[in-house]
């Protein structure tokens, strides 16, 4: 079993593109959008239930240059 967040990435001006390739190349999402408002990305993830969630997102994906700021949710029950 896996938990499922929502990662949601600020980029730095016109390196949006650069960035939602590397997260594609890195294969760590499910789902990634481009967004309007406050941050230009968004994406959903599992991590898998024996990882810490903020070192898997800390490790896998923040790391990417590029990006500017995150906001992750976590997610609980699916209706």
């Amino acid at each position: 079993m896996s938990s499922c967040v929502f990662v949601q990435l600020r980029c730095k001006p016109g390196t949006t593109y650069k960035v939602a390739e590397e997260i594609v190349l890195r294969e760590v999402h499910s789902e990634l959008y481009s967004t309007s408002g406050n941050y230009d990305l968004i994406l959903k993830m599992y991590i898998p239930k024996d990882q810490d969630v903020g070192k898997f997102i800390n490790d896998k994906l923040l790391d990417i240059e590029g990006i500017e700021r995150s906001l992750t949710t976590l997610t609980f029950n699916a209706f």
